[in-house]
């Protein structure tokens, strides 16, 4: 069952509440150059970015952000540290979001000053604490380590800030690099307030280790019902982030994000070159907009049997392969022929049902 939120509007994307698992990136380009940023935010939707975060270090790079606003079919995101000002002139050029923690942003009147202008454009602000940055006086009395009580302490502490001025506009972030804190630290923090999160497994490491770690992660709490929007941190191309959280979303059911390939691991039976071929077929399904089942088998004596439940698929054996379809076989091509054979009955179905 999910977790009960609180909806909150991200120009045309709801966070929270029934709205399906958001999946969001960060660019890596610097908004002051809007030239690349503007076609950096095209590649990554044409990625599958739902939402997209641009780091905001200067002012020049908040002026900046104007014009890819205005380009962006996405809502954009800036992340905003410690200058008040910053906020300010994001807020002022359209940003859609700002992620800043309004304790971190200078006196009473500064905070006041972000929140009567986002008010004023009904713009969320997301809260974002991070396990390494938390403030002295809260490891001090957590016996100088991060702990999940410890983030949760923090977060509210940035919340109480907002609700003190009668803002509660808000999604709150409780990241960590190690992920059973990271999970503690969401599930805590569920328990104690109702805004949308955002999940994630901050500095997760380059594309296998931060996949795993995001999977376990995410992944975990997304199947607990907690969490409302995604971001996969990697040291990689923001565009495997995408991928990587659709594959996650994907995999618990939540979303579908076109076909779902699965395989069979290579064993003594295959005797093709099963590696290759499931990467062929991956390559083929691209551009594929159906959530179809599709399954690579190396073995043709249990392969369809075993993948019943596909909507289409192939198994190979000694140069010729069968393509079925949720366990029936269609019929015995040469094994040179699987990948083509197998797309003609996809579309001949796609050509059908449409």
């Amino acid at each position: 069952m999910r977790r009960i939120s609180r909806a909150v509007t991200v120009r045309n994307l709801t966070v929270g509440g029934d709205a399906p698992v958001s999946v969001q990136t960060m660019s890596t380009v610097n908004p002051s150059s809007t030239t690349e940023a503007i076609a950096d935010v095209k590649r990554l939707v044409g990625y599958g970015a739902e939402i997209i975060r641009f780091a905001v270090p200067d002012m020049a790079a908040a002026k900046g952000l104007e014009r890819v606003v205005r380009a962006s079919s996405v809502p954009l995101v800036a992340d905003i540290h410690f200058d008040y000002k910053l906020a300010l002139q994001a807020v002022a050029g359209g940003i859609d979001a700002l992620r800043i923690n309004p304790g971190n942003i200078g006196s009473d009147e500064k905070v006041a000053a972000v929140v009567d202008a986002v008010k004023k454009k009904n713009i969320p602000i997301r809260i974002g604490i991070n396990s390494g940055s938390l403030p002295a006086d809260i490891l001090n009395t957590h016996d100088g380590h991060p702990t999940a009580e410890g983030m949760v302490e923090g977060a509210l502490r940035h919340i109480r800030i907002c609700e003190r001025l009668d803002y509660k506009n808000l999604i709150i972030s409780l990241k960590a690099s190690h992920v059973p804190l990271m999970i503690e630290a969401y599930s805590l923090l569920a328990t104690k307030v109702d805004y949308p999160f955002h999940l994630g497994v901050t500095e997760a490491g380059l594309l296998r280790e931060g996949t795993i770690k995001s999977a376990i992660g995410i992944g975990t709490l997304l199947h607990q019902g907690i969490g409302d929007t995604i971001r996969v941190s990697l040291t990689d191309d923001p565009a495997e982030e995408i991928k990587t959280g659709r594959l996650i979303l994907s995999s618990l059911g939540l979303r579908h994000f076109g076909p779902t390939l699965i395989s069979c691991p290579t064993c003594g039976r295959t005797q093709l070159e099963l590696i290759k071929l499931a990467k062929e077929v991956e390559a083929a399904l691209e551009g594929i907009e159906e959530p179809l089942k599709i399954a690579v088998m190396g073995c043709a004596v249990n392969g369809p049997g075993e993948a019943r439940e596909a909507d289409f698929g192939i198994a190979g054996g000694n140069g010729k392969g069968l393509i079925f379809s949720h366990g029936n076989i269609l019929r015995t091509v040469p094994e040179a022929k699987l990948v083509t054979g197998l797309l003609e009955e996809i579309h001949t179905y796609l050509e059908n049902k449409h």
